[in-house]
């Protein structure tokens, strides 16, 4: 099957956007960033407070497009071994066997990820980053596409362990829902009263459209001034006096992974500045850390001290002149 051109990747974009609208009504933003995330082949985390949608964002998605799922429920007593998987001896052939855990699947829903230990937590890290498990010496490759949607619950709520900053790293972007507007919460009354919209939702892509529309991605053209002016956002995140911790060169690669993502979406075959633009407060606010005095005299009314800071440094940074298209 030949991989399809950027007007069909968008059609085809748009179709699951349209599927998953069916049960997450009013929340296209998140909606498009979770595909955006897909398509660049990257993790997301969605951060919210319990009970504004987030598992039911990941399993519409999951549900829209035909690929292998499973789910982790994490808690405080999950192990390691309940994620990644375990080897156990058989007794007919006298040797240990190797039983793949649930992260082995193409779509990996990790619910409420943040109310696993930290030991447990760090069993995603060579998952996300290599495609790949180790157990007992031995390597065993994870399938493609591999992308682990997880959600968290504020830390500051209780039973949660704040994620290290090498795995909020491998999270290409994180989004928030937010409580749905008053129109929606109410047609929610109506169309969940006998059963969840969810089940009825079917796939409309299969593995190899996905797939083939992951490599058109890939393709994407991004120009040399594009380029740089991503590389620039991620050095001034490391030179800001608020910020003690700034953009890892993991963060530009994903950056402009996932503007291509947004431009082949938008029908276009080349990255604009305006898809880094639209993408550098999901893509980038979750792997900064804030200084102390930063956080003091923060106003908090203004909303979060780190998007703000994002948004500051995308509008300090000159917007390159070169073309962006391809020549």
């Amino acid at each position: 099957m030949p991989d399809p051109g950027i007007d069909e990747v968008g059609a085809r974009a748009a179709a699951i956007v349209e599927n998953v609208e069916t049960v997450i009504s009013g929340k296209r933003d998140a909606v498009v960033a979770a595909l955006t995330v897909l398509l660049a082949e990257g993790h997301l985390l969605i951060e919210d407070v319990p009970g504004v949608g987030k598992t039911m964002l990941a399993r519409s998605l999951a549900r829209s497009v035909d690929l292998t799922v499973s789910r982790i429920q994490f808690t405080p007593d999950l192990l390691p071994s309940d994620v990644t998987g375990v080897s156990v001896f058989d007794q007919s052939s006298r040797s240990f066997t190797f039983k793949p855990g649930p992260v082995f699947a193409n779509l990996v829903i990790g619910d409420e990820i943040n109310r696993a230990s930290p030991k447990t937590q760090s069993a995603l890290l060579e998952c996300m980053e290599e495609h790949q498990v180790t157990a007992d010496g031995v390597t065993h490759r994870l399938g493609r596409p591999f992308v682990v949607v997880a959600t968290q619950n504020p830390v500051e709520m209780e039973g949660t362990y704040p994620l290290p900053e090498a795995q909020r790293d491998r999270f290409m972007a994180r989004i928030s829902m937010g409580y749905p507007a008053q129109a929606d919460e109410l047609a929610m009354l109506s169309t969940r009263e006998t059963a969840s919209p969810i089940e009825l939702v079917d796939p409309v892509v299969g593995l190899e459209e996905l797939q083939g529309m992951i490599r058109t991605v890939s393709r994407v053209f991004t120009s040399a001034p594009v380029k740089e002016y991503a590389v620039e956002l991620a050095r001034a995140t490391r030179d800001d006096r608020q910020l003690r911790l700034g953009a890892s060169p993991r963060a530009t690669l994903q950056l402009v992974r996932a503007a291509k993502a947004h431009a082949a979406m938008h029908g276009r075959d080349f990255v604009l500045p305006d898809d880094i633009d639209a993408l550098a407060v999901p893509v980038l606010a979750h792997r900064l850390v804030p200084t102390s005095r930063a956080l003091g005299s923060h106003d908090h009314d203004s909303g979060p001290l780190i998007d703000a800071v994002v948004r500051r440094i995308v509008a300090d940074t000159p917007v390159p002149i070169g073309s962006a298209r391809r020549d």
